[in-house]
C-alpha cells in the first residue's frame, strides 16, 4: 500500500494540483485585500456608508424597523425569526467584485505572456517537402503526372 501511495503522489499531476492549491490559497489573500481596502471602500463612500448585511426582515413583525441600527441587535437578542437576506447581498456583490478582479488579472496575466511566446519558427525543408508529398497523395493521381513531366 505504501508503494501505491508513493506512486500516486509522485505522478505530475498530483505535485501540480497540490502547488495550484497552495498558490491559489496565497493568490486568494492577495485579491481579497485588494476587493475589501482598495475596491469596496469607495462602493461604501457611494452608497453613503450603507451596510447591505443588516437588511433583514423579520417573520413575527416585530422589528422590521430598518431605520433603526438597533432593531436587528433587539431582534436576534429575542429570537425572532428573521431571514437576513442583507448578507446574501453582500455576499453576491463582493463575489461579483471579486470574480471580475480576478478575471482582469487573469486576462493581463495572459496577454504578458503572449509577450514573452516566441513566434512560430518557419517550417524546414524536409517539413515542406513532407507537405508537397502529403498534398500529392491527397490529389489522387497528380504524383503520375509529376512522374511523367519528369
Amino acid at each position: 500500500m505504501w508503494k501505491e501511495f508513493k506512486a500516486f503522489i509522485a505522478r505530475g499531476n498530483i505535485l501540480d494540483l497540490a502547488i495550484a492549491v497552495i498558490m491559489g490559497a496565497a493568490f486568494g489573500k492577495i485579491v481579497n485585500t485588494l476587493v475589501e481596502k482598495i475596491i469596496l471602500p469607495p462602493i461604501g463612500w457611494m452608497t453613503k456608508g450603507f451596510d447591505f448585511s443588516k437588511l433583514y426582515y423579520d417573520l413575527s413583525g416585530e422589528h422590521n424597523n430598518l431605520q433603526d441600527p438597533k432593531a436587528l441587535e433587539e431582534a436576534l437578542k429575542s429570537g425572532a425569526p428573521l431571514i437576513m437576506y442583507g448578507q446574501l447581498i453582500t455576499d453576491i456583490i463582493q463575489f461579483l467584485i471579486l470574480a471580475f478582479v480576478v478575471f482582469l488579472i487573469a486576462r493581463w496575466a495572459l496577454t504578458l505572456f503572449k509577450v514573452f511566446e516566441k513566434p512560430p519558427s518557419p517550417p524546414t525543408g524536409e517539413e515542406l517537402l513532407l507537405a508537397e508529398i502529403r498534398d500529392i497523395l491527397k490529389g489522387g493521381n497528380k504524383g503520375a503526372e509529376i512522374e511523367e513531366q519528369s
